[in-house]
């Protein structure tokens, strides 16, 4: 029997080295940090706040003149037109033509469209910058959630070898007392039945512990069959500075610190924008413009430089107005979809509104419960540890009985591992109320 329950420790062993080849050791900001770096939905969120940042700059500079340069070069073979001393003369030859022109419009008057959505890109641009920060914020939380819950895994893993350990030591001290004379068989196969399970229990703690380091392994998006060995966290418990405060004080600060919900802010602003910006396209535009414009032909015998800036120069400027009558009703549907756009984004805020406060007000009653389980675990473990010790010198004197001891370390074994549940779950519940406040670290 003693052979048949190895077989899973040499096993587990085996894997034990394999892994250990593949191990780097990482601490809790270098995890944030690589993740950081190597999130891709952060990257994403990187890309677009490139075209945010464009689309503000292109908004500004449309309100400024625009200025382009035409050339052209080509070859005309056929019938040429030319007008001679009132006479227009057709010939049949080659003519080499090069003609330029410079344009430029300036806006005059759009309907104060140019300038709502210049103010709009900017309010996007900025919307984008604070998307990002929530997103990188979003990113700690998990990396956080990954990287304790894989420490926990570690540490009820090491209890339930320590259990296994003991459990063995007290196998061995059975059976002696069997041999002796002291306890019967039935202890003693109850002992051996007892190193089997928890042989089972670390078995599966090893595995759980494994399982959730390969998730953070992927999140943090390191090399293939690469592991990362985690350096343990401080979990010292100090005074969270938002147990001060109430709960609508609480709830000013988080929404004032949110990042989203600066970021919803701003899209409603940016919106609202872009419908006065559709409402002024129902009004007269008016630019100005000028346009030069000259060639050459080799019909003429004059020289480039004289028939180019010469002979044939034009200047062309003016004003170009133009007045909305009728369009289809295409500035009316642009007028609408806005509205829409902005009664959305409005709803949008309402509703992050309203789950910011649920959000902080759970957090806050779930950090408090984690104070007091801390505070129990540890009282529990405490009277476990001492009712273990006296139950097994009672056990050892032949007071108490089998079913008393094992009853006894099954308590002990409870309370360690409920013990550091709590405390994970006390400093998790630190950063969920952080994060909720929108000042994640």
């Amino acid at each position: 029997m003693k052979r048949i329950m190895m077989i899973p420790m040499m096993i587990l062993l085996a894997c034990m080295n394999t892994w250990a080849q593949d191990t780097i050791p990482l601490s809790f900001g270098e995890a944030v940090a690589i993740g950081l770096e190597q999130q891709i939905d952060l990257k994403v969120l990187e890309n677009q706040q490139q075209v945010l940042r464009m689309n503000s700059l292109n908004a500004r500079l449309r309100q400024l003149p625009s200025l382009n340069i035409n050339n052209s070069i080509g070859r005309q073979v056929g019938q040429q037109f030319q007008q001679v001393e009132g006479e227009l003369i057709v010939t049949n030859q080659i003519n080499n033509r090069i003609s330029s022109g410079l344009n430029s419009q300036v806006p005059v008057f759009s309907g104060f469209q140019r300038v709502n959505e210049s103010r709009a890109s900017r309010y996007f641009e900025e919307a984008g910058e604070f998307a990002l920060g929530r997103a990188q914020e979003e990113v700690k939380f998990t990396i956080a959630q990954q990287y304790l819950q894989v420490l926990l895994d570690e540490q009820l893993y090491t209890i339930a070898k320590q259990n296994l350990q003991n459990q063995k030591k007290q196998l061995e001290q059975i059976e002696g007392f069997v041999e002796a004379g002291l306890r019967t068989l039935s202890d003693q196969y109850n002992q051996q039945s007892e190193v089997a399970r928890l042989e089972t229990v670390a078995l599966n703690a090893r595995i759980q512990w494994e399982t959730d380091l390969w998730t953070l392994a992927e999140t943090l998006q390191l090399g293939p069959n690469v592991l990362p060995r985690l350096q343990a966290v401080d979990l010292k418990q100090i005074r969270n500075e938002w147990l001060g405060m109430d709960l609508p004080a609480l709830y000013e600060q988080a929404l004032q610190q949110r990042k989203d919900f600066r970021e919803q802010q701003l899209l409603e602003q940016g919106n609202q924008r872009l419908l006065v910006a559709a409402k002024g396209s129902r009004y007269p535009q008016l630019f100005a413009f000028f346009n030069y414009n000259t060639f050459f032909t080799s019909l003429d015998e004059r020289t480039i430089r004289d028939q180019l800036l010469t002979v044939y120069p034009q200047r062309i400027f003016g004003l170009n107005l133009s007045i909305p009558i009728f369009n289809n009703f295409d500035n009316k549907a642009a007028i609408i979809r806005a509205r829409a756009n902005m009664m959305n984004q409005k709803l949008e805020s309402k509703a992050l509104e309203r789950k910011i406060s649920q959000e902080v007000k759970l957090a806050l009653e779930n950090y408090k419960g984690a104070l007091q389980r801390q505070a129990s675990t540890a009282l529990q473990l405490k009277a476990a540890a001492q009712a273990r010790e006296a139950i097994s010198e009672r056990f050892r004197l032949g007071i108490s009985n089998f079913v008393d001891l094992a009853q006894a370390n099954q308590q002990w074994v409870t309370a360690q591992s409920d013990h550091a549940q709590a405390q994970y779950t006390l400093y998790f519940q630190e950063v969920i109320l952080n994060y909720a406040m929108g000042s994640i670290p």
